[in-house]
């Protein structure tokens, strides 16, 4: 992968942390650049970023409080998504990831193409969400 990619990654990285990007802005970058996706792995504190070729890079990302607790609740799962997607002037991606974890979330699966979001926990439960139309 080459330093341009790494550098959309870290930045779109970062400002989910930070809060300067939306979700939204950051897959339009992440597509603009040729990503097909990315995985985030909250028990690693990492993420990987794809190109259709098969080439990632894995960056390590901010660890937020708390473990991945071993019941999924796929309820609880959505529930952060909704409170991500609302716009809430409260909404933080750590107290995003915070939340997941508490409830059961190990990491989840960014697909542009298929144009969704696989959220897994421990025992490979899962929640999907669709990207808004």
């Amino acid at each position: 992968m080459d330093a341009d990619h790494i550098a959309v990654a870290e930045t779109c990285l970062h400002a989910a942390h930070d809060g300067t990007l939306s979700f939204p802005e950051i897959v339009g970058r992440l597509i603009g650049a040729g990503f097909e996706g990315y995985t985030v792995d909250y028990r690693a504190d990492s993420q990987t970023y794809y190109l259709p070729s098969g080439e990632h890079v894995t960056l390590p990302m901010p660890a937020s409080p708390g473990t991945v607790e071993a019941v999924f609740d796929a309820e609880g799962v959505e529930r952060m998504v909704r409170w991500a997607q609302s716009g809430a002037a409260d909404y933080t991606y750590a107290g995003f990831s915070e939340g997941a974890k508490k409830a059961g979330c190990a990491g989840y699966l960014v697909s542009f193409s298929g144009r969704r979001v696989v959220y897994f926990g421990r025992t490979a439960e899962t929640h999907v969400e669709h990207f808004p139309s």
